[in-house]
């Protein structure tokens, strides 16, 4: 089907390529490639123990979590998509955090980062700067409630695992060039997907559904960026326009769990889980967005 959209109409499909790479060299490799380095250095070099250290006294007092996932709760929540699933999965393959505590962060910390909901949904897109506070109860406030039903499972075995070890710092060079590298290649896998599910997602505009809510829940469960843009464009009401575009976040769309399932390759963790997870989310967050939309909007 792709290859037929390829060939009967170039000229979209050339549009939507060019679309989708625009958007992950303007937006997403500038904001995400420096936090993968850093992140890669502050893994390879044990100085995250120093940010967990830190944090974990107030993180723990949300999620009951270990000192070494306060860094990847904290990146995921912070950094944004997929920056929670990418650091778990490295944590893992080094040794650094427990494959049971990164199951469940994995999944919960890996979220939009506010800076893409304040700016790009609600300035951008729908000229609704009023709602950040109910977007941000809406989509964060499940993710935590939930990680922390799961987590709780985990608190005594997860003190039992506690290692009290005080680990060194090291960084040199070889440490850079290696994140540096490991870095561009994570951005570049992630522009990869962006492209090929903006090309998916413009097949939807030649399929002839007359009913604009379906049109644009299919869109933005293919590509959120597409989905957002195309639901921000049609004649609906600002209500069901907001409801989408959180719908849509929440979830993260096929074109997300593509590059989360990339992500965390080799990594073991639970692909089948994490889409259940990211579907309860789903729609915990968007009737949690219906109920606080008519106290701000």
């Amino acid at each position: 089907m792709l290859i037929f959209y390829l060939l009967r109409f170039p000229s979209d499909a050339v549009d939507a390529a060019g679309n989708g790479l625009m958007l992950w060299y303007q937006t997403i490799l500038p904001t995400l490639l420096p936090f993968a380095i850093l992140s890669n250095i502050f893994i390879s070099c044990n100085m995250f123990y120093l940010l967990s250290n830190l944090l974990h006294p107030i993180i723990r007092i949300v999620l009951p979590i270990g000192r070494e996932g306060t860094f990847p709760v904290f990146a995921g929540f912070l950094f944004g998509f997929p920056m929670g699933s990418r650091i778990c999965a490295v944590m893992i393959s080094e040794g650094k955090l427990s494959y049971e505590e990164a199951s469940v962060i994995f999944a919960v910390a890996n979220n939009m980062s506010p800076v893409f909901i304040s700016s790009y949904i609600l300035h951008h897109s729908l000229r609704a700067q009023n709602l950040i506070i109910p977007s941000f109860l809406a989509l964060y406030a499940p993710a935590v409630l939930c990680g922390k039903l799961l987590l709780s499972r985990q608190k005594k075995q997860q003190k039992n695992q506690h290692k009290n070890t005080a680990p060194g710092f090291q960084i040199n060079f070889k440490i850079v060039d290696a994140a540096i590298m490991n870095g561009f290649e994570t951005l570049t896998k992630l522009g990869g997907y962006i492209m090929l599910f903006s090309i998916i997602a413009s097949m939807i505009h030649h399929i002839p559904i007359q009913n604009p809510i379906v049109k644009a829940t299919a869109v933005g469960l293919i590509e959120i960026t597409n989905g957002i843009a195309y639901t921000s464009a049609t004649a609906l009401g600002p209500k069901s326009k907001y409801l989408l575009c959180i719908l849509f976040t929440a979830f993260g769309g096929l074109c997300g769990l593509a590059q989360t399932s990339s992500m965390i390759s080799g990594s073991n963790l639970p692909i089948k889980r994490y889409v259940c997870i990211k579907l309860f989310l789903c729609a915990a967050s968007t009737g949690f967005a219906a109920l606080l939309y008519p106290l701000f909007a």
